[in-house]
């Protein structure tokens, strides 16, 4: 694939609102199967800027998993290797370049406690980039909706397809992703547009229907027919439905071996309004991580997996973007039948 000029300035466009300065030393971690057209990329903006860019390459692991895994955000390259840790400690910006992300490794809270900043570039053809670079600025209503998440004890979601989930907030850590990592002790992934809660031990219950159209990341797959789990205090204790979508969910989750891989990681929802639910369907598997569906504005994000706040690690990780929801804060409307409501600003 070429380098073209219009991407470079879009990774330029984005190395700004992280506030690369000339000068700087900007770590990129790689690995043997990273994305070589952004790790390009990266280089090339940042000596534009006037950074000096330092490739961190590490191998990428064997496969020992009972299934593909795909789209986690919890790379384990680093292999809490010292001189590999120690590379990435320390002040100033981190470009994760890693095909699965480092937002749920183990290694990043020391990475982040240092004094880096980490930009984690998603795994994703140049152009889904691109596209969603802009002027706009989601800043703002992602650290308002970020501070109601933290302000609240409860969250309640509901849908016409039958959705009716309850979360309990108290203990909860939250978080939002905006797009630029631009101060030390902050993690953020481009594209942007995120506001999302781990809940602590014990904090989710009810039905979550997933109903056509809505989106299973871990295949890459638009759902087609309805699919219901029953949740009881974190995990998904049934898999109810007769089409493939159910008989997949239920063979890839069975695969781990693991009763972690059934419980909650994250909930929370998009606000990203360029980003679009639809445009999964215009590119191969290869060529997308499927951040943009995590962003689109109004989706709500149910997550299963890797949870450090309730303790639980494991591999076996779905994130499942959904439409059409409605997403209550304290009894407060902030997304309405999968609308965003004028709450953020």
């Amino acid at each position: 694939m070429k380098v073209q000029e219009k991407w470079i300035q879009a990774f330029e466009t984005v190395f700004r609102k992280c506030k690369v300065e000339p000068g700087e030393i900007v770590r990129l971690l790689c690995e043997t199967e990273s994305r070589s057209i952004n790790v390009q990329l990266a280089e090339l903006a940042l000596a534009r800027m006037g950074a000096v860019p330092v490739q961190i390459t590490v191998p990428s692991l064997p496969v020992t998993t009972p299934v593909p895994v795909r789209s986690t955000g919890a790379s384990h390259v680093v292999q809490n290797m010292p001189p590999v840790i120690n590379a990435l400690s320390g002040q100033g910006l981190v470009v994760d370049l890693t095909v699965e992300g480092l937002l749920h490794s183990p290694e990043l809270p020391h990475i982040l406690e240092s004094g880096a900043r980490v930009l984690m570039v998603s795994n994703e053809h140049p152009e889904i980039l691109e596209r969603l670079t802009t002027t706009l600025d989601l800043t703002k209503p992602v650290k308002n909706g970020v501070r109601m998440l933290a302000k609240s004890k409860y969250m309640r979601v509901s849908s016409a397809a039958g959705t009716a989930l309850d979360i309990n907030l108290e203990g909860a850590k939250v978080g939002g992703v905006w797009g630029g990592a631009d101060r030390p002790g902050l993690v953020q992934h481009w594209p942007g547009g995120l506001c999302l809660a781990f809940p602590s031990r014990g904090s989710v219950n009810g039905k979550l229907v997933l109903n056509i159209g809505d989106v299973n990341l871990t295949f890459k797959r638009y759902l087609e027919t309805p699919v219901t789990l029953h949740i009881e205090n974190d995990y998904i204790t049934r898999i109810e439905g007769t089409g493939l979508d159910a008989e997949l969910m239920r063979s890839y989750m069975q695969a781990w071996q693991d009763r972690d891989a059934y419980a909650v990681s994250h909930v929370g929802w998009g606000m990203n309004p360029q980003a679009r639910w639809d445009a999964l369907q215009m590119f191969d598997k290869n060529d997308t991580n499927g951040t943009e569906l995590r962003a689109f504005a109004g989706n709500f994000l149910y997550s299963t997996g890797a949870n450090d706040v309730a303790g639980r690690h494991t591999l076996g990780h779905f994130d499942l973007p959904m439409r059409n929801c409605t997403v209550e804060l304290d009894g407060v409307v902030i997304v309405d039948e999968g609308k965003l409501c004028d709450v953020f600003q």
